[in-house]
């Protein structure tokens, strides 16, 4: 079995948000196409409490119950079928979906019989690649929807890099089109 996981597609990461992606927004159509592909889809969203020690690294961004938290508006969240939040905490965690707190992703993906899980979202040198590379780590077989992920490139080598550790970690790259 396979599952699509959206990693924090959220308002506070895509143009205008606190902590954007440029052109994060791209991908929303990319992931909605995709959506149709798989029986099971699972979301992540930072989820953080308004005052962590995790905003001393970043600005403060995906503040639960906030606008900045959502999904964004275009992302057809209706045929998510589990969101895990994480971050929730007041330290500096939260980067892989599989830290989240609400609900065990590992088990769940177990649970469901899941043995390959294709990785989209935002940012794919941060929380994509932690998400990817703690997948790989559990053994799923894991995709980089190459063409469903957005960086935030602070530094101009920043995203290649992060890609060639997933890669060199054991991921596949694939685009969209290939699903």
């Amino acid at each position: 079995m396979r599952a699509l996981i959206i990693v924090d597609l959220q308002n506070d990461f895509c143009p205008g948000g606190a902590l954007a992606a440029p052109n994060g927004d791209r991908i929303v159509p990319v992931i909605n196409k995709l959506m149709g592909k798989f029986d099971l889809i699972l979301a992540s969203k930072d989820w953080h409490p308004e005052d962590s020690i995790h905003f001393k690294k970043w600005p403060v961004h995906c503040v639960r119950q906030t606008p900045g938290a959502a999904f964004h508006p275009e992302l057809q969240d209706s045929k998510i079928n589990m969101v895990f939040l994480k971050g929730t905490d007041n330290r500096d965690d939260g980067y892989s979906a599989f830290e989240a707190t609400n609900k065990n992703l590992d088990d769940y993906l177990t649970k469901n019989k899941v043995d390959e899980v294709y990785i989209t979202g935002i940012a794919t040198e941060y929380c994509v690649k932690q998400t990817v590379l703690d997948a790989l780590e559990r053994g799923y077989k894991t995709y980089v929807v190459v063409d469903a992920v957005q960086g935030i490139q602070e530094g101009p080598n920043d995203v290649p890099r992060a890609m060639g550790n997933m890669l060199a970690a054991g991921a596949l790259a694939i685009d969209s089109q290939e699903i």
